[in-house]
């Protein structure tokens, strides 16, 4: 079992930026990739980005490319999400996620954080 803790979330105006981090445990070596999705009220859970432990393959959603960089530490076992220029409509649960495998679909990630809150307020 791996168990994924998420921390960093909170309230920023549009413009500003917070920077997520995810603390990885347990069985880590059955895993070969972190991943960031959100999920806002009434909408679906989407993709954000993605970071391979071995290659450091990146992978990263349209809506946030050039605001948000997904980064590793592959001997603490945490994946940071710094996000900068954020925007109202990036207001969302962000969720950490780990897979064998990079993938952008939820269903290739087999472990998940409880979540953290992020708000942008205009």
């Amino acid at each position: 079992q791996v168990q994924l803790v998420e921390s960093g979330g909170g309230l920023v105006q549009a413009g500003g930026s917070l920077r997520l981090s995810c603390a990885a445990s347990g069985r880590t070596f059955s895993t070969d990739a972190m991943g960031w999705f959100r999920q806002a009220p009434g909408r679906e859970r989407e993709f954000v980005a993605a970071i391979s432990w071995g290659r450091g393959l990146l992978y990263y959603a349209d809506s946030v490319k050039g605001r948000f960089t997904i980064s590793r530490d592959n001997a603490k076992n945490t994946v940071d999400l710094q996000m900068n220029n954020l925007k109202p409509e990036d207001t969302a649960v962000y969720y950490c996620a780990a897979a064998n495998t990079i993938a952008t679909r939820s269903e290739r990630y087999d472990y998940w954080g409880q979540g953290t809150q992020v708000t942008v307020s205009s």
